[in-house]
């Protein structure tokens, strides 16, 4: 039997896209005869993805298309941050979002059923899991078909922007979309957060302003002087914009050109998942004894 030795496991996981522990009882089963463990894995890689399904998918990336006022937004999930950097799986996230901009799907069940390379989006993404072999899934998506301009942003493959916007040019969305993706507004306007996002934070600052022991009618000047002050930071038109001086707000930069926001969508990776906490050491130790 020839030995399994690291460069062998390496190269068959090339080969097939599929995880190191599972190419080493490949390898081991065909006596290291690289070609038969191909074989082998890609018959019994058919159910993989439905093996895979179970498991949670909290790391991923942001896929964007955007064509002249048309553009989408997709989260696609996947297990670890090293699949989330792996080309197939960035370029499938983009084809996707492509889809979506042109088919305008309902929902991700209706997305699923449409059309995608060789067979529908469903059949792609059971392909994909299989050849990487973790587990995949498209979470959410957003299309914006604006009657103005409409921006787009990326930062690395873990926050994506969408802004509606009207005036100005090209750069002033750009901007705005960065200025979005680093200060994450909850909304365009004050009157757009909220009731009950303002109730809670009312609550906070009147617990905090109440340990004062300063009169009654000071502590509501306090309590609404909190509010006040957490509205403008989480109103997109009340922050200052990044990449001014601190001074100037979104609202002046917009006046200054003319232009206004109507609407944003933002992402965020694996926002509101929650995460497996995985022991490494274990997980190193239990390979080693494989």
């Amino acid at each position: 039997m020839a030995e399994i030795t690291a460069s062998l496991v390496k190269e068959l996981r090339e080969l097939t896209g599929l995880g190191m522990m599972e190419c080493k009882k490949a390898l081991s089963e065909t006596e290291g005869d690289i070609k038969k463990a191909e074989e082998l894995l890609r018959i019994k890689s058919g159910a993989k993805a439905s093996k895979a399904a179970s498991r949670v998918t909290a790391e991923g990336v942001v896929g964007v298309h955007t064509a002249g006022n048309v553009a989408a937004m997709v989260e696609v999930n996947c297990e670890t941050d090293f699949v989330a950097k792996n080309d197939d799986f960035k370029a499938f996230a983009n084809q996707i979002a492509a889809i979506i901009a042109d088919k305008n799907p309902a929902d991700v069940a209706a997305l699923a059923a449409l059309a995608c390379g060789e067979g529908t989006v469903e059949s792609t993404r059971q392909a994909l899991v299989q050849k990487i072999g973790e587990n995949m899934s498209i979470r959410r998506f957003t299309r914006v078909a604006s009657d103005a301009q409409v921006a787009s942003y990326v930062h690395g493959v873990k926050i994506g922007v969408l802004v509606d916007y009207q005036g100005g040019d090209v750069q002033l969305g750009k901007d705005l979309a960065m200025h979005i993706a680093a200060s994450k507004p909850q909304a365009v306007t004050r009157d757009q957060v909220s009731a009950e996002a303002i109730e809670t934070e009312r609550k906070v600052a009147a617990g905090r302003a109440a340990e004062s022991g300063k009169p009654a009618d000071i502590v509501a000047k306090m309590v609404e002087g909190a509010v006040h002050k957490y509205l403008a930071e989480v109103t997109l038109l009340s922050q200052a914009f990044v990449k001014g001086d601190g001074k100037q707000t979104v609202e002046q930069l917009l006046a200054s050109q003319k232009a206004s926001v109507k609407a944003f969508s933002m992402y965020v990776v694996g926002e509101g998942i929650e995460k497996k906490v995985d022991d490494f050491a274990a997980e190193v130790a239990a390979m080693t004894k494989a």
